[in-house]
């Protein structure tokens, strides 16, 4: 999916995760606008303030006070291993996933052991 040229992922219809165009409450340390901002969903409140209370590369913006999700730039992707971007993803889609489709994606990593 694009939303203004941008990327956009989404399960059925929901976004889960996805570029955000530049805007003024994001700025780097010169006032530049952040232009490679993603914003990740996480399952709630709590998982947010879990990811935050790691550390950068997480991070938010007033915009999003009260909204479960995250923020990190593109170009600090390379601070997370696949493993933990993996797992932040997964855990966006599935929390935006209809529930019989997340069940049924948990199950088969279950299987998987």
């Amino acid at each position: 999916m694009s939303r203004m040229g941008l990327s956009t992922y989404a399960v059925r219809g929901k976004t889960f995760a996805a570029f955000r165009e530049p805007r003024k409450d994001a700025v780097d340390a010169d006032g530049q606008l952040m232009e490679d901002v993603i914003v990740i969903r996480t399952a709630g409140q709590e998982d947010k303030a879990a990811l935050l209370q790691s550390g950068p590369p997480w991070f938010t913006t007033a915009h999003f006070d009260g909204y479960a999700a995250v923020l990190v730039r593109s170009r600090d992707l390379d601070q997370l291993t696949v493993e933990e971007l993996t797992e932040v993803i997964t855990d966006a889609w599935v929390a935006k996933a209809p529930k019989r489709l997340a069940s049924a994606y948990l199950a088969t990593l279950d299987e998987r052991g």
